[in-house]
């Protein structure tokens, strides 16, 4: 315990719950996040029912939202929280001073650089950041409300509605919001931890007391109350928000049972890669690999509940007429874990930031959009080598994908038996793909990466690249697809099936 303990000094936030920390053995910056997370869900109840808008005004509501949120930062970070604050008010300064035209070039260039010499800091002063306080999370998530913002705002002010896509014009922003406004929006206590990231004017909707309302006359208006709604149906989120902390109590029991019994580090201990048959290395990094995802599904789904329990996170109505509660979810663990394609397990993993990426680049820039999506992504999350080996492998794995997606899956459709075998095959290759790819961005340094590799034989680069060359420009042409969706794929068409016209359009987590 000696070694963990001494681990706990290293935060710079309060320590205040240090016996809690020696007791539980955890280190000290996660037990200050837990708390701030718990204290955030019983604070987002109470921000619902005595703090709503019919009780107080959106000025008093943003107020408190982000004074909550900094208090949160404060403890968690101490005087780290400072960067945070820093590039807040930077950005706010260029959002109201600068040229509008450019606004967005601004906004982008300062958060992106503020937040990479920030990263490259604490990978290289602090030693990879194994016992420093990680203040780069809020600081991502910053980052992702910054720049949406701004290029919201450029569409609103700079272009004329038809230079933009449907999604562009919904969520474009029409004015310079106020100070308040911007500190509420980028620091309030629902999601300044852990995020998730959504748009400016769900996010203003949402104080001002819209956020429901407009959603719910999607279905009465577009029907005209033919549609079983003839009254404003029960929208409370306690039931989604129970079933969500269901979700995360279960995830937190498997991380003390069994995530913290498979390390990743054991993949890469010399007497593991020099004694273990290669099958037994093989399966050892499947299991430990899956073991890892509970902790970002906590993280992740206690955020969503959050959020959902202040009120915020409404979608619409699902084809059997519930509230869902899913507009800013951050993943959909079944989807995850039933993947047949390293597509559909992407697009669900992360679906928020996959959204920033859409609104800020893919759907912006001039060509090279794929790669220049992956250099975006790569930066943003830091600049430790384990990312950059993670995103550089995803290429090849997903060309061969697409190739053999295209050129074999026709071939298994004709029977409901030739089909199930072809998705249990592609669900394996899916999970065994996933796992090979993102063992470097747990690693995070070359030499682990590099030994990790050597220890796999380089396969599935070896297997992505043949597939790929050799299934090149080989395949039927590809058939308009009968899933397109107008969601993104954590939710459930928010229009009853008898109520069939105008879907809202939303930004989907789809660069591909």
């Amino acid at each position: 315990m000696s070694e963990r303990a001494n681990t706990t000094f290293q935060t710079t936030g309060s320590g205040w719950l240090l016996p809690v920390s020696e007791y539980l053995e955890f280190p000290l910056d996660q037990v200050n996040f837990l708390a701030c997370q718990l204290f955030a869900l019983a604070a987002a109840f109470w921000f619902r029912l005595y703090l709503s808008p019919g009780h107080a005004n959106p000025l008093v509501r943003h107020a408190v939202a982000t004074l909550l949120g900094v208090a949160f930062l404060i403890f968690c970070f101490g005087w780290y929280s400072a960067h945070i604050l820093v590039m807040v008010i930077a950005t706010y300064l260029i959002i109201i001073k600068a040229d509008i035209n450019n606004v967005h070039r601004y906004s982008m260039v300062t958060a992106m650089g503020y937040l990479t010499l920030c990263q490259a800091s604490r990978a290289f002063i602090f030693s990879y950041g194994i016992l420093s306080t990680d203040f780069s999370g809020p600081l991502m998530i910053v980052t992702q409300k910054i720049t949406t913002l701004a290029f919201q705002l450029h569409d609103g002010m700079c272009k004329k509605s038809e230079q933009l896509t449907s999604e562009q014009r919904l969520m474009a922003v029409k004015a310079r919001p106020s100070l308040i406004e911007y500190l509420s929006y980028n620091l309030n206590f629902l999601s300044v931890l852990v995020g998730p990231c959504s748009n400016y004017k769900d996010y203003t909707d949402f104080i001002e007391g819209r956020h429901i309302s407009r959603r719910l006359r999607q279905h009465t208006g577009t029907c005209n109350g033919q549609n079983g709604y003839d009254k404003t149906p029960d929208v409370s989120p306690l039931n989604a928000v129970c079933r969500k902390l269901l979700v995360c109590c279960g995830c937190m029991l498997f991380f003390l049972t069994v995530t913290r019994s498979l390390p990743i580090k054991a993949n890469v201990e010399p007497d593991f890669v020099s004694h273990t048959p290669f099958l037994t290395r093989l399966t050892y990094a499947f299991f430990s690999i899956q073991a890892a995802r509970p902790k970002f599904y906590f993280a992740w789904t206690l955020a969503d509940a959050v959020n959902n329990a202040a009120g915020y996170g409404f979608l619409g109505m699902d084809e059997s007429g519930k509230p869902s509660w899913d507009l800013i979810s951050n993943l959909n663990i079944i989807r995850i874990e039933t993947a047949t394609s390293f597509k559909t397990f992407i697009d669900n993993w992360n679906i928020q930031t996959g959204i920033w990426l859409k609104i800020v680049c893919y759907d912006r820039a001039p060509k090279h959009r794929l790669a220049m999506t992956f250099i975006l992504s790569a930066l943003w999350h830091g600049v430790y080598p384990g990312y950059y080996f993670t995103f550089l492998t995803a290429i090849p794995i997903t060309m061969a994908a697409r190739a053999i997606r295209k050129s074999v899956r026709h071939y298994f459709l004709g029977s409901r038996v030739m089909k199930l075998g072809y998705d249990i095959l592609t669900w394996a290759a899916t999970q065994l793909a996933i796992c090979y790819t993102v063992m470097p961005f747990l690693l995070l340094s070359v030499d682990k990466t590099v030994v990790y590799y050597r220890s796999m034989y380089f396969h599935v680069h070896i297997i992505s690249i043949l597939a790929a060359i050799a299934l090149s420009g080989k395949h039927k042409p590809r058939e308009p697809s009968a899933t397109t969706k107008s969601f993104p794929p954590v939710s459930s068409s928010s229009v009853p099936a008898s109520c069939p016209a105008k879907r809202q359009p939303f930004h989907s987590n789809k660069v591909d």
